[in-house]
């Protein structure tokens, strides 16, 4: 087995929206070490299909404010909300910037609403929003000759003494392991959908941070709060689930029963939605509900959802002429690595961003399209602290044992430790979706 050791002074786990930004955001005197278990690509965050949401102006935001907590049954962090609802515009100059081409109808740019909004404030790029906005984020950080990118490297562990945060022990392809010291650590592993049996994230993810936290005493916060998004495509084939867009029912698409009756309120929050199927398939006694917009305008379904179309007709439905069956699948994790305004968890010089994190915004649900903004936001302002306190001096290493880290199977032993939380924090939810 070989070993090696190596330093930085910033370390980034994750190659998501979260972390892209985060890195994009660290001074270019500062060296950042960044891994992903997969290819750079494959992150939650390139998956998302229906926006990135944005205060519209000043006389929208009571009404953001208001559809954000109602959305998370007002259990969110109002001080966290405030501020993702305050520097949301400052975030979209950001990524125009940045070259991403949001969608615009003639010179001005094409907001559309989806469930639990009040209004159209959501950005989009066709459906295919997270990917353009990671992959423009991705080309930048590619540019950055400070950067140190790292593909098929998994994170199996933290190095830390009296709750200082040293570095990251990882794992390669190969099954070697490294030791990567840093004067901060940057947590941005998205969420937790690979350990669910139907799930629209990739099956790689699978909330090794938390597990990883659990193990250090790092406070977490929430982590039975998991979003059940209402539909993503009925399949028997294995993998990954297809996500079917929240938009898709804010611009008119009705849920039918077996007998093609509308049964439900389709813009209605993500878990109330989720509940309707679920009892209505219970009734049904089916594994899935139609979704129809075989009713709504063809170019309006070709224009805003292509890539959806397409997959559908890959599948076999055509949706301009036909319903087509969708059912609930994991979708997103509000609970996470407690943090607070800064990132910043209760470890010093350890940080976490994106789903992986708990800022408080999402409260028990999260509102449609507050995720790609609320991990750009908070990515920001943990690589501003970050530039703010890290020492300007040598990364500093030590000798590591790494006879601890052989013959363990990571993958299992980190999926038993995250469940078994779960588990013991909501017993009735484990039961229902975790079985």
């Amino acid at each position: 087995m070989s070993y090696s050791t190596t330093s930085a002074d910033v370390i980034i786990v994750g190659t998501g929206a979260a972390g892209l930004f985060c890195a994009l955001h660290l001074p270019e005197n500062l060296s950042i070490y960044m891994l992903t278990k997969d290819t750079l690509e494959n992150s939650a965050s390139y998956l998302a299909q229906g926006g990135i949401a944005a205060l519209k102006d000043s006389e929208d935001y009571e009404d953001y404010f208001e559809d954000t907590l109602r959305a998370g049954h007002y259990e969110n962090s109002r001080k966290a909300v405030d501020t993702m609802i305050r520097q949301s515009p400052v975030i979209i100059r950001e990524l125009l910037d940045y070259h991403v081409n949001f969608d615009k109808k003639g010179d001005d740019l094409d907001l559309t609403k989806e469930g639990g909004h009040s209004a159209s404030r959501i950005l989009h790029h066709e459906d295919i929003t997270g990917q353009e906005i990671t992959s423009k984020l991705l080309q930048n950080v590619r540019e950055k000759k400070n950067i140190d990118l790292h593909e098929h490297t998994t994170m199996v562990d933290l190095i830390c003494e009296k709750n200082v945060c040293k570095g990251i022990i990882t794992q390669d392809a190969e099954g070697a392991f490294h030791a990567v010291f840093g004067k901060a650590v940057v947590l941005a592993t998205g969420g937790i959908g690979g350990l669910f049996k139907h799930s629209t994230a990739f099956r790689h993810i699978t909330g090794d941070s938390l597990a990883i936290a659990l193990k250090h005493n790092v406070l977490l916060k929430d982590i039975n709060y998991i979003q059940i998004h209402p539909t993503a495509l009925y399949s028997e084939k294995p993998g990954r689930s297809f996500l079917i867009s929240e938009a898709v029912r804010g611009e008119g698409g009705v849920l039918r029963n077996k007998n093609m009756e509308r049964f439900t309120d389709e813009l209605q929050p993500r878990d109330v939605v989720s509940a309707a199927i679920k009892k209505q398939m219970e009734i049904d006694g089916r594994g899935f509900v139609w979704l129809d917009v075989t009713h709504l305008d063809p170019e309006l379904i070709k224009s805003h959802f292509p890539n959806i179309l397409e997959h559908c007709k890959e599948e076999g439905y055509d949706i301009l002429k036909e319903p087509f069956p969708v059912t609930p699948a994991q979708h997103y994790f509000m609970g996470g690595i407690e943090v607070d305004l800064k990132g910043r968890t209760s470890m010093d010089n350890l940080y976490a961003i994106g789903e992986t994190s708990c800022t408080g915004v999402h409260g028990k649900n999260r509102l449609g399209s507050n995720s790609l903004l609320e991990s750009l936001v908070f990515a920001k302002r943990s690589a501003q602290n970050i530039e703010e306190t890290i020492p300007y001096e040598p990364t500093e290493t030590e000798e590591v044992d790494f006879s601890q880290y052989e013959g363990r199977d990571f993958a299992k032993e980190y999926r038993e430790i995250v469940l078994e939380e779960i588990k013991r924090r909501d017993k009735d939810f484990y039961e229902q979706w975790c079985t």
